[in-house]
């Protein structure tokens, strides 16, 4: 028997599943992440090593980090655990356990579970759009994550949002230094920030939406703006990779609200209105990342019991 063990490097938890040839989860276990590098590469060794202690198996290691690792230095960047940023991270983890290990954005790995047996199973190009605290996309073609030339394909979160209305003008600040970002206005704080410079109201957004779904007129129209936001980001991937499904994850995927209409509102913004691809939620939910994460090896790769 063998098996493919997925990692996913969160910012608060560190989550570890083996997953069996067939897809499904043989074994699973989740621990805090640690607050510095050593205690992150000295945390990943021990998970590595329960698993397998438990199965009595030796498996493939994949990794879903946040950030990603540049093209030709291989050092980590753009990471919230900022403590990874700035080093060899890969080659230190595959130093630390003996063996290869496959390395992935977060989001690509999301995408990448979704395509193979997720949501979009059977679609041959898949995008996938995680809109939780962050926004963060990757791009699947053929079971493969396309990561381009500098690791950038699908940072959707860091493109200005598209024909930005008087309402949203002056573009406001984001993290990463630039403006108007698209993460800025569909993730979760954005969708919270927008609502309260509307209303004067600080409310979550789970309080947002409950308030709409009682009737809130605010509440509401918050919706309304969000769903316009999340075509209009959409769009542009429509007409750039045409793919076959868009996948939604993240806490705001679970807003059911926003996917009235957002396929047609989708449509309507690509060229000719050609685009007839299906915008739907993550069948895996908050376990796509580990699973993604596993499925960066195929199984005619995995490593034979030991």
């Amino acid at each position: 028997m063998t098996m493919r063990i997925g990692i996913d490097f969160g910012g608060t938890k560190i989550e570890a599943a083996a997953l069996a040839a067939d897809g499904s989860v043989l074994h699973r276990r989740r621990t805090p992440t640690p607050g510095s590098y050593d205690g992150a590469l000295a945390t990943l060794c021990e998970l590595v090593a329960g698993v397998e202690g438990e199965l009595g198996m030796r498996g493939t290691i994949g990794i879903g980090t946040p950030g990603s690792a540049a093209r030709g230095t291989g050092l980590m960047r753009n990471a919230n655990s900022a403590y990874l940023n700035g080093r060899p991270f890969q080659r230190d983890l595959e130093a630390a356990l003996g063996r290869q290990v496959r390395l992935a954005n977060d989001a690509n790995c999301f995408a990448l579970s979704e395509a193979i047996d997720g949501a979009a199973a059977g679609k041959a190009s898949v995008f996938g759009l995680i809109i939780g605290t962050g926004c963060g996309g990757g791009f699947v073609l053929d079971h493969h994550v396309v990561g381009g030339a500098h690791g950038l394909t699908g940072e959707l979160g860091h493109m200005p949002l598209p024909d930005p209305q008087p309402d949203e003008l002056p573009a406001p600040p984001c993290w990463c230094g630039l403006r108007g970002c698209f993460e800025s206005w569909v993730s979760g704080t954005g969708f919270r920030r927008s609502f309260e410079a509307a209303t004067g109201r600080d409310l979550d957004a789970p309080a947002i939406v409950a308030a709409a779904e009682a009737g809130d007129a605010h509440g509401r129209e918050a919706l309304e703006r969000y769903r316009d936001r999340l075509a209009r980001g959409l769009a542009v991937v429509a007409n750039l990779l045409d793919p076959d499904a868009i996948v939604l994850g993240g806490g705001m995927s679970n807003v059911e609200p926003i996917y009235e209409g957002l396929a047609q509102a989708v449509r309507a913004r690509t060229f000719s209105g050609a685009w007839t691809g299906e915008v739907v939620r993550a069948r895996w939910g908050d376990s796509s990342g580990v699973r993604g994460a596993a499925l960066l090896w195929d199984v005619d790769e995995a490593v034979p019991a030991a």
